[in-house]
């Protein structure tokens, strides 16, 4: 395991934002699998591949690069490493970015799942307050640990990590029609 922590190191020193990008599709992928199969209690013989590489794809092409750019907008916009600026950030993070980025998570993953405008515009309704709430419960004190101990390069990863959960409520929360 210490081997490939090392070899996750060297990856992300050579090669950050493409770690990043792989790091976040493949996560999320395993918390589309965690829904499928611990949450929907599908089975294998159920299990839904197509679904699982369309999760992965919203993974690779837009949380990866979404998140990742956004961690170094952030880290521009509030300097310091610092309790105080860590609390900033996470305000930032939490009451501009977390709103917009869970409307357009649910919104491409409707559109993927081939709902139609009108029937996407429905399920946001239904489901957008309560996954932002969700959000609000778990990614503030999550997000203060990371902004002030964990160093830009690596937040995405600590994210995602923590996020393998919060991948598969969104997947599951995504995926009910």
């Amino acid at each position: 395991m210490a081997g490939l922590w090392r070899s996750y190191q060297t990856l992300m020193v050579k090669h950050p934002w493409t770690v990043q990008i792989i790091t976040a599709g493949s996560l999320v992928g395993v918390g589309d699998v965690i829904s499928q199969q611990l949450i929907e209690r599908r089975g294998l013989a159920n299990h839904s591949v197509r679904r699982t590489a369309k999760m992965m794809s919203i993974g690779f092409f837009f949380v990866g690069p979404v998140v990742g750019g956004w961690y170094k907008v952030l880290d521009k916009l509030v300097t310091g490493g610092t309790g105080g600026a860590a609390l900033k950030k996470m305000l930032v993070d939490q009451v501009g970015f977390a709103p917009c980025f869970l409307g357009a998570f649910l919104g491409i993953s409707g559109a993927l799942n081939g709902l139609t405008v009108e029937q996407n515009v429905t399920k946001l309704k239904r489901d957008y307050m309560d996954a932002l709430i969700s959000n609000y419960y778990l990614w503030p004190p999550v997000q203060i640990a990371n902004f002030y101990f964990i160093p830009l390069h690596h937040r995405l990863a600590v994210v995602q990590i923590v996020a393998v959960a919060w991948n598969s409520y969104l997947s599951w929360k995504a995926n009910k029609m």
